[in-house]
């Protein structure tokens, strides 16, 4: 799995017009289910994001979570994360889940979070054409990849 993680004074998604996840203080989530992930490896990869200390404390330091800020989080599906650019110019995505794969795996990262945050998360909608919109805070801006995090799993 892949993750490009902001921390933000504020973010929403519009999908049709309509706002459909907002927050304020908190981290917004760009999710890319790649193949061969696991329900595992979002279990992982949640538990991370809501113990990322990327929020300062009372010395300017980055020492809190979201959580110790009472933050919120705003997660996006993005199979675009799953690009592969190493040849022409036109990105490959055969590296991305397959949408039905793909869809469980971020519904169970969405839900993983939930829990951990105490239910104080936003999504946009799977495979939407989706509008996106934040204010980086620092800019602080973190990529999460399991692959490149040492996460080893033997769940099919």
């Amino acid at each position: 799995m892949r993750a490009v993680i902001q921390r933000v004074t504020e973010a929403s998604v519009e999908i049709d017009g309509k706002i459909n996840g907002e927050i304020g203080n908190g981290l917004a989530v760009l999710l890319g289910v790649m193949e061969g992930d696991t329900k595992s490896h979002a279990a992982y990869l949640a538990k991370k994001l809501v113990e990322l200390r990327v929020f300062t404390d009372d010395n300017d330091k980055m020492n809190l979570s979201v959580k110790d800020v009472n933050g919120e989080v705003l997660v996006i599906s993005q199979f675009t994360l799953g690009a592969d650019c190493s040849h022409g110019r036109r990105p490959s995505f055969i590296n991305a889940a397959k949408p039905a794969i793909a869809n469980e795996i971020y519904e169970h990262f969405v839900e993983q979070v939930n829990l951990l945050q105490d239910n104080k998360v936003q999504t946009g909608i799977f495979g939407a054409d989706m509008k996106f919109s934040l204010l980086n805070d620092g800019p602080v801006t973190i990529i999460f990849d399991t692959n490149e995090m040492g996460f080893k799993t033997n769940e099919n």
